[in-house]
């Protein structure tokens, strides 16, 4: 069996940007919807030169803005494939900032985005299994094992929810929501 491999290290990418006035909101930060494109981005990056293959997003795991960032500030993404399936990838990204003047570093949010490898007609294409070599990589993939099991749990659930039953209508007593259903 001629099984294609790949490690951690072929898949990981850094990429910094300035952070520039025309990337803010109206409050002056910069923009998470800039900041959610520059993660797909090097997601994309990541996961093809990991699989050498076009890749395409599935998915996006949560994003917490933990801080915010300023004009002016360096960005700094990476990212690398920290598990794999048959044709997906979850690549996990941090996103730090650096004011330039004082040298502060803020960790501003962590995400994973699951890729999906595709061949030339659009379908889904296998990927090279994963090569770990390290006990942080080993934690990485385990940790997107939870993650993935616990989507899995979390989907079983709302499958099984009942929003017409009685006692889901009764438990929306407990929300700050008015019931006016005619």
């Amino acid at each position: 069996m001629n099984e294609k491999t790949n490690t951690v290290n072929a898949s990981k990418i850094t990429f910094t940007e300035l952070m520039l006035p025309s990337h803010s909101n109206f409050s002056g930060k910069i923009h998470g919807g800039y900041l959610l494109q520059l993660m797909d981005q090097i997601a994309f990056a990541s996961a093809s030169k990991y699989s050498g293959l076009y890749c395409v997003t599935a998915s996006v795991d949560t994003v917490d803005f933990l801080n915010p960032v300023e004009i002016g500030e360096l960005l700094t993404l990476k990212a690398s494939v920290n598990y794999v399936g048959n044709s997906s990838m979850v690549v996990g990204i941090r996103v730090i900032s650096e004011n330039i003047k004082t040298g502060k570093v803020k960790h501003c949010n962590s995400s994973y985005f699951t890729m999906v490898a595709k061949d030339e007609e659009g379908n889904n294409a296998k990927v090279p299994t994963l090569i770990l070599y390290n006990l942080e990589e080993v934690r990485r993939f385990y940790d997107c094992v939870i993650r993935i099991n616990q989507k899995k749990k979390n989907k079983i659930l709302e499958d099984k929810f009942d929003h017409t039953s009685e006692k889901s209508i009764e438990n929306l007593s407990n929300f700050n929501v008015q019931l006016d259903i005619k």
